[in-house]
C-alpha cells in the first residue's frame, strides 16, 4: 500500500516541495509514496508553479480526503490544516518545523520536527544522514521553499542550519544565484492584478484554534505596499467577509519585504486583543507592525498570549 504524502491545506512552496521531497525520500529508502497536494494543480500559488516549472518537478497529486489510507504529514500536525477524514487515516509519519499541534495517533510513528525555517532544511538533514541521493530537481524545489519561507534569510525563523543547507542544495541543484531565484519567486507571489481578492486572501492562510475562539491569519509578502494601494478597501471588505465564516478575529498580512514590516488589516470581535497582542493601535482596520516577517514566529505566539491560550 502507497503512503500519501501531503502538506497542509492552502499549501506554499515549503508544503508542495517538501511533500515531493519527502515521497522521492520513502520511495529511495524502501516505502512506496505518492507525493500530495490539498489541491489542483490549476490553484496551486503562483510562487509553487513557478518553482515547479522552473526544476521540471512533477506537480503533486490532489488528495482531499484520506480516509482509510497511509499518510504521512509535512509542514504541518494540525487536524485543522488536514485532509478530509484525517481521523480515519493511519498517519505513519510527520515531518515540520512547526509547534506539535493537536493531532493524535493510535501507535508510535515517526516525527522529525526541528525548530528552523523550514521544513525542507530538516528534510535536507535526514536525506544527508541515511545517505539518500537528492536529485537536481528535487534539490532545487528543497532550496526555493527554504529560501521562501525565510524570505531570503531576512525572517526571524531563519536558522544557521537553514543557512547551510541552501549553501549545499544551490551547488546541487546548479543555481547560480540565490538573489536572483529569490526576487522570481517573490515577483510571482506578490502579483495581485486580477487576481479575485478572496484568492489573496487564501493564498497563504491559516486557521487557528485560540482559547476556543476560531482566529483566520493570512499573508501575502510584497515588494512594496504600493502593490496593493488600489485594492486596500476591497482586502477589508474580503477579510470581514471571511471573519462573518465564523471566526473570531481575522488578520491580513500584508508584508513589505523591502521595509521589513507588515501592514497588519484587522477585523474583530475585539480589536482590544489584537493591540494588546502587537502593543500598536488598530485604525481603519490598520495597524503598521515594524519587523513583522513571520506569520509563525511574529504573529501566532503574541496571540496565543493575548487570547489566553
Amino acid at each position: 500500500m502507497s503512503v500519501y504524502v501531503v502538506g497542509h491545506s492552502n499549501p506554499d512552496t515549503d508544503s508542495v516541495c517538501g511533500a515531493i521531497a519527502y515521497a522521492h525520500y520513502l520511495k529511495a529508502t524502501g516505502t512506496d509514496a505518492v507525493a500530495c497536494a490539498q489541491i489542483a494543480a490549476a490553484n496551486l500559488n503562483p510562487e509553487s508553479k513557478l518553482v515547479l516549472d522552473r526544476f521540471g518537478l512533477v506537480v503533486p497529486q490532489e488528495l482531499t480526503d484520506v480516509e482509510g489510507k497511509d499518510v504521512a504529514l509535512v509542514d504541518f500536525s494540525d487536524i485543522g490544516q488536514a485532509p478530509a477524514n484525517i481521523t480515519k487515516a493511519n498517519v505513519v509519519a510527520i515531518v515540520d518545523h512547526h509547534k506539535i499541534g493537536d493531532l493524535t495517533t493510535n501507535g508510535p510513528i515517526f516525527f522529525y520536527a526541528k525548530p528552523v525555517g523550514c521544513t525542507c532544511t530538516v528534510l535536507f538533514e535526514m536525506y544527508k544522514n541515511n545517505n539518500v541521493d537528492l536529485p537536481k530537481d528535487i534539490a532545487g524545489g528543497m532550496v526555493a521553499a527554504i529560501l521562501s519561507d525565510t524570505v531570503n534569510f531576512k525572517s526571524p525563523t531563519c536558522t544557521d542550519e537553514d543557512k547551510a543547507a541552501v549553501k549545499e542544495l544551490l551547488v546541487i541543484a546548479g543555481v547560480a544565484s540565490q538573489d536572483d531565484l529569490f526576487m522570481d519567486m517573490l515577483m510571482a507571489k506578490s502579483s495581485v492584478a486580477g487576481v479575485p481578492i478572496k484568492d489573496l486572501i487564501f493564498r497563504d492562510y491559516k486557521d487557528f484554534d485560540m482559547n476556543g475562539k476560531k482566529v483566520g491569519i493570512g499573508q501575502i509578502e510584497l515588494a512594496s505596499l504600493d502593490q496593493v494601494a488600489d485594492i486596500r478597501a476591497d482586502l477589508i471588505k474580503g477579510v470581514e467577509s471571511v471573519k462573518a465564516d465564523g471566526r473570531h478575529s481575522v488578520l491580513f498580512m500584508l508584508t513589505d519585504v523591502v521595509k521589513e514590516g507588515t501592514d497588519l488589516l484587522v477585523v474583530s470581535d475585539d480589536p482590544a486583543i489584537i493591540e494588546q497582542a502587537f502593543g500598536g493601535k488598530i485604525a481603519d482596520n490598520v495597524m503598521w507592525v515594524d519587523g513583522m516577517m513571520s506569520r509563525k514566529k511574529q504573529a501566532v505566539p503574541p496571540l496565543q498570549k493575548a487570547f489566553g491560550c
